[in-house]
């Protein structure tokens, strides 16, 4: 009879101390899936706190077409993240030159994500799309996906599953009222300036925390114009 009672001691004891390892060690995965994400989250609120966001544009070529009558501008869009290193340029042509360029624009106050952390007063800016108004001719080009992680923020390195859901929430939130309110988003709409974008002048795009989007216009330095650069 004792040996029995040893044995199941014995077996309690084994059993408890399986369950400690067991709780140990998945409060460790927390834990380190915690820290992981809480380091996430402060690489992409400091990418969002950005005073502001630039983006050039220059008119590269211009070229008529006798059959339409019409003369179809190329632009070049270059964009810069956040540390203001240029992203990949891409190119655009419209059969007209009055431009628009359309950003999502939110502005958070006292917003908390997951661990508390606030993005109290900030604001976050995404180019969408740039497009020309022409009734039926309309023609729009996309610059970010909607769900997609935009370039300009995207964080370094490998594929971070945390990250994409982050910011497929924040499309949600930008693009359903109801849940930006209960998110605590104080705005959250589209703006989309635009301008007559001619050759021999400099175009930046700039998106700022206290207010919307605006595009200045500067001639191109002397030394540039009428030249082709390789």
């Amino acid at each position: 009879m004792r040996k029995v009672k040893t044995g199941i001691k014995i077996l309690h004891f084994v059993f408890w101390i399986a369950l400690l390892g067991a709780l140990l060690l998945w409060g460790h995965r927390v834990v380190t899936d915690y820290l992981q994400e809480k380091e996430v989250l402060e690489r992409i609120i400091t990418r969002l706190s950005a005073d502001s966001r630039v983006a050039e544009v220059l008119v590269t070529a211009l070229n008529y077409d006798e059959k339409s009558h019409k003369t179809f501008t190329t632009i070049k869009f270059l964009e810069y993240d956040v540390n203001q290193n240029p992203l990949p340029p891409r190119y655009f042509t419209f059969s007209g030159n009055i431009i628009q360029f359309q950003a999502l624009v939110i502005r958070f106050d006292d917003m908390h994500i997951r661990n508390a952390d606030a993005f109290k007063g900030k604001s976050a800016y995404i180019f969408w799309k740039v497009f020309m108004l022409d009734g039926e001719n309309t023609q729009e080009y996309e610059i970010t996906k909607v769900n997609e992680i935009p370039s300009g923020y995207k964080l370094p390195g490998e594929e971070i599953p945390f990250e994409r859901d982050l910011w497929k929430d924040f499309w949600h939130w930008a693009l359903d009222t109801k849940k930006a309110r209960a998110y605590g988003i104080k705005n959250a709409q589209i703006e989309a300036p635009g301008t007559m974008f001619v050759p021999g002048k400099l175009y930046t795009i700039k998106i700022e925390h206290d207010g919307g989007l605006r595009i200045d216009a500067d001639p191109l330095p002397s030394i540039l114009q009428g030249e082709t650069i390789p």
